[in-house]
């Protein structure tokens, strides 16, 4: 955490979803070798009517897709695609406020912010802490634009101890249920859970 000294950090919500990258063309989650799954018909459908068209070419927009609940059921959400950075041709991450230009452009919802300034640790811990049972964790990065080759110094994230349990199983290969948006009502199963329609 040495290298976020003296410098100024945004901290935002680490949700807990899937990381999705979409380009002007083409999506794909985790790896660009990801299979079809039911949860990411959302993300697929939202890239082409808001992204491929208005993205330019060799840019990509990068964040959670939050359509299936994992091991948090989000129940209160903006909308099923939180978007956490964009990388232009020469892939360089954005700067925060560019990143945030971008997002409003498309149309797109991003990560919360809970933290803004000179890197203060004990200050970020405390305000992750109002949140710590309702989020995975969360995420810090320079406000500045980030080069590729100096992402894994310019980005950290900290997860919530116990967020996975070591004998549950993955969320990919079990039941769906759907996380909420904000004002959504649905059926509910026994468990309180929403299940795939």
């Amino acid at each position: 955490m040495s290298f976020f000294t003296d410098k100024e950090v945004v901290v935002t919500l680490k949700m807990d979803g899937e990381n999705t990258t979409i380009y002007n063309d083409y999506y794909h989650a985790r790896s660009l070798d990801s299979n079809n799954h039911p949860s990411r018909n959302y993300v697929k459908a939202m890239a082409s009517e808001k992204i491929y068209s208005n993205l330019p070419s060799g840019w990509r927009v990068c964040g959670e897709n939050l359509f299936a609940k994992h091991s948090i059921h989000y129940k209160d959400l903006k909308s099923y695609f939180y978007a956490f950075s964009i990388w232009n041709e020469k892939n360089i991450c954005l700067d925060w406020d560019s990143t945030l230009e971008w997002f409003s452009l498309l149309g797109l919802d991003s990560v919360d912010v809970i933290y803004r300034g000179i890197y203060n640790q004990k200050e970020i811990d405390y305000l992750f802490n109002k949140y710590s049972n309702s989020h995975e964790g969360y995420v810090v990065r320079l406000v500045s634009e980030i080069p590729y080759d100096d992402f894994k110094i310019s980005f950290a994230k900290y997860v919530r101890a116990n967020h996975v349990q070591a004998n549950s199983e993955h969320w990919m290969h079990s039941q769906m249920y759907k996380n909420r948006l904000i004002g959504e009502s649905f059926l509910m199963d026994d468990r309180g859970d929403l299940t795939w329609p």
